[in-house]
């Protein structure tokens, strides 16, 4: 008996909602800004312009995330999935970092990488993580 299964395969994946990567422009990493001289924040937000994403995660600067004790900020967000904060990243080093976490994240359809998946330092600098948004009828 032979079973043919490519009727029952269904290659039309339904597409992923796209993500939000919110970068904290403003950051300072807790040092008073001099002037001529770009915020870690900033720096974080244009490497980021400079490195090759999934065309489903757009990239935008915010005002103030309001978590200056703990370094750069990022927010990952989208519809129907779980939102993380992300603190204490090295606007330099590891933006690597982050284009593995938040593409991991945009992979999935409710926002949860399994723990032990996420980048080292997601695991150790999780902020806060918000449930999504439930849209009742």
């Amino acid at each position: 008996m032979t079973i043919n299964n490519s009727e029952d395969v269904e290659t039309d994946a339904p597409a992923l909602a796209p993500v939000e990567l919110l970068v904290c422009s403003t950051c300072r990493m807790g040092e008073v800004a001099e002037p001529d001289v770009p915020r870690p924040g900033a720096l974080l937000h244009a490497g980021l312009a400079n490195v090759d994403l999934p065309d489903s995660i757009t990239v935008r600067a915010v005002a103030c995330l309001s978590n200056c004790s703990q370094g750069c900020t990022i927010a990952v967000r989208s519809e129907g999935r779980w939102t993380y904060i992300y603190g204490n990243i090295d606007p330099v080093t590891q933006l690597e970092t982050v284009v593995e976490g938040v593409t991991k994240y945009a992979s999935t359809t409710d926002g949860l990488v399994p723990w032990r998946e996420r980048p080292e330092h997601f695991r150790k600098n999780c902020i806060a993580r918000i449930p999504p948004i439930e849209v009742m009828s």
